[in-house]
């Protein structure tokens, strides 16, 4: 039995169905994994003033944020077109963070106008900031000195990116503030994404923290996200344990707080660990064949609906929906393709899968983050329809299929 028939993914619905009404490639999301997701991270700590906040890159769409806004959640967004759908999913001002790095002052201004909390991540920034708009509430992003991540591209603290402002630039900062009269009311970091061991996290908690200490007008601690998902389910790989991550951030919370007194808000930023395994992303099998040695599945899945595994090499297990009824046996050692007129179009290479045959649906599992906000239309592909299956087991277009005229739009008006 497959996975997503083990946790009842479709909720006794056939996949092939949903491709049937709402096209192929297709993205299905479970409200009840989504919601389900939500809480484990609400009850990560048990300090009273603690913020889960969504980070909205991970997955965009609107009725997705309507459900976790529903939860409890705040949200951070990384552009003004993220900020401008969090107010559409009925986020408030202050349940918003506007996390930028290298924007333009119309990017500040539209965060500003619309009363967002904003985050920069270098001096430069901050000068810019105060010159423009002395006197407001600011957040700084520190990079704490060490960093991780699945990728070398996802590391996002250490000594080898771009982002977060050093622990060097302390006294630069401290006078930036002075000069344009800026409060700094929260800290924030990242180290990176899908690290799946509690202890890597704590170091760099406690490097922010002691940082924390030289700002005695902080309202909020950001620790920032990074939290990984079993992505080979099939080999069994054990989920991060929430339960003792919770732990250890409660006891270092409870020092720091012992220590210096402060009464404000703690703050977590999971993006992927929350919507990550609530979606799949299925697709259909069209063409088959042997070349020299490697035996190619040919699908509609190209690297325009998932870039994860071009960008990162990141490994999505996949399974098989058969369009008639027969024995699955795993005896096939294959690699999958997308129909993207590039070499590097290849979702997973050298996987032992089921005897596939053309017109199978495939399902990519853990595709509900970095995969729909990382499309495009790149040989003018269609973006896919992305459906929700609500907690009574109905299905729902959430985004419709794009059209050739959505393709067109932007030149209509223009002169000839």
């Amino acid at each position: 039995m497959n996975y997503l028939e083990q946790i009842d993914f479709f909720e006794n619905m056939d996949p092939r169905q949903l491709t049937t009404q709402y096209g192929s490639p297709l993205f299905v999301y479970s409200e009840r994994i989504l919601r389900q997701r939500c809480r484990e991270i609400k009850n990560l700590i048990t300090y009273p003033k603690f913020i889960a906040n969504y980070s909205t890159k991970a997955n965009s769409n609107l009725e997705l944020l309507k459900i976790i806004r529903s939860e409890g959640f705040h949200a951070d967004a990384m552009s003004p077109g993220e900020l401008h759908l969090l107010k559409m999913a009925g986020f408030k001002a202050h349940q918003m963070i506007n996390i930028s790095n290298n924007v333009s002052s119309e990017e500040m201004a539209y965060a500003i106008d619309n009363r967002c909390l904003i985050s920069v991540d270098s001096v430069s920034q901050l000068q810019r900031l105060g010159s423009e708009h002395p006197g407001i509430d600011v957040m700084i992003r520190f990079n704490p000195g060490m960093g991780a991540g699945h990728h070398e591209k996802v590391v996002t603290a250490g000594k080898q990116t771009k982002f977060g402002v050093s622990a060097a630039e302390v006294q630069e900062v401290k006078r930036v503030l002075s000069d344009f009269r800026l409060n700094l009311v929260g800290i924030n970091m990242h180290i990176g994404s899908l690290f799946m061991d509690p202890d890597i996290y704590v170091p760099p908690v406690k490097s922010l923290l002691a940082l924390a200490e030289l700002f005695p007008t902080l309202k909020v601690i950001d620790f920032g996200g990074g939290f990984g998902v079993p992505y080979h389910k099939h080999r069994g790989e054990a989920r991060l344990d929430l339960t003792a991550l919770g732990k250890k951030l409660d006891e270092v919370i409870k020092d720091f707080v012992g220590k210096t007194g402060y009464q404000g808000a703690f703050m977590v930023e999971p993006g992927r660990y929350i919507s990550a395994e609530s979606g799949v992303l299925l697709g259909t099998v069209h063409a088959i064949k042997e070349q020299f040695g490697t035996r190619y599945i040919g699908t509609d899945l190209g690297f325009n609906v998932i870039h994860r595994p071009v960008l990162y090499n990141s490994h999505h297990d996949i399974e098989v929906y058969p369009r008639r009824k027969r024995l699955l046996s795993e005896n096939d050692r294959v690699t999958v393709v997308g129909n993207i007129c590039e070499t590097g179009d290849i979702i997973a290479r050298n996987r032992r899968l089921p005897a596939i045959e053309e017109n199978d649906s495939l399902a990519v599992l853990d595709a509900g983050a970095y995969c729909y906000t990382m499309c495009s239309n790149y040989n003018q592909r269609l973006k896919p329809a992305e459906v929700l299956i609500d907690l009574d087991g109905r299905v729902r277009l959430i985004r419709r299929r794009e059209s050739i005229e959505d393709l067109m739009r932007l030149y209509h008006g223009l002169a000839a």
